[in-house]
């Protein structure tokens, strides 16, 4: 994992603006400070950024915006929302906008800071490491992890970083019941509430990209976790 980060800021609050990129650039990244959504989203689309930190409540598009717009042309690139807004509502609306981490305010230098470094450890390919094994069969399907490629009869999707790590776990459990705590703890780091329904919306969306094969099932453990299916 390296140590230095090209990061978006967007946040329209001048003063808190100016000091998150201060305090960031003095821990040795390089950022780039945008006052409005629609800046933003410029921006993202010029530059290749290693990790975006979003206010929600910004001028000309708000941070949910900004996140579904980078999503249809960047999956990987992980978002962080920061928000006055600490209810459960707008934390599910974030994660199922995109974001992989949620930071309410007021929060200090060092919490955003350690959020940073397990954002990005998280975000790097080949986690996790519990097996050797890169290249899955399922069906009709071949899934390369290392590539995070999911190819069908010519067909290609490329997968973000963690639906390739999710399908992997998948994969290693396959006809067997994975548990949701330890996809949880392996991908997120974290098994609470939120970052569950996080995980929901990444099932959701293995689930459409693998409907064309009607022998793939993912099958829902009530109380437990998932199971991939495969006749």
């Amino acid at each position: 994992m390296k140590d230095k980060y090209n990061i978006l800021l967007a946040e329209d609050d001048v003063n808190l603006g100016n000091l998150l990129k201060e305090y960031l650039e003095i821990k040795g990244h390089d950022v780039s400070l945008k006052r409005d959504g629609e800046e933003a989203v410029a921006a993202q689309a010029a530059e290749a950024f290693d990790l975006l930190i979003l206010d929600v409540m910004m001028p000309k598009k708000d941070g949910f915006t900004v996140a579904r717009e980078v999503r249809k042309s960047n999956e990987q690139v992980p978002i962080i929302f920061l928000t006055a807004k600490g209810n459960k509502e707008d934390k599910i609306l974030g994660f199922e906008a995109g974001a992989d981490d949620y930071l309410t305010k007021p929060f200090s230098m060092e919490e955003l800071m350690l959020r940073v470094k397990a954002i990005m450890k998280r975000s790097q390919p080949n986690t996790p490491a519990n097996s050797s094994q890169r290249v899955f069969h399922i069906s009709s399907f071949v899934f390369d992890y290392e590539t995070q490629c999911l190819k069908r009869e010519g067909n290609e999707v490329k997968l973000s970083t963690k639906e390739a790590d999710l399908l992997r776990m998948l994969c290693l459990h396959q006809n067997a019941i994975l548990l949701r705590e330890e996809a949880l703890k392996e991908i997120w780091g974290d098994d609470d509430y939120f970052t569950a329904r996080s995980m929901d919306v990444y099932i959701t969306k293995l689930r459409k990209y693998l409907k064309p094969d009607e022998r793939i099932q993912i099958m829902n453990i009530h109380g437990k976790g998932y199971k991939l299916l495969v006749e």
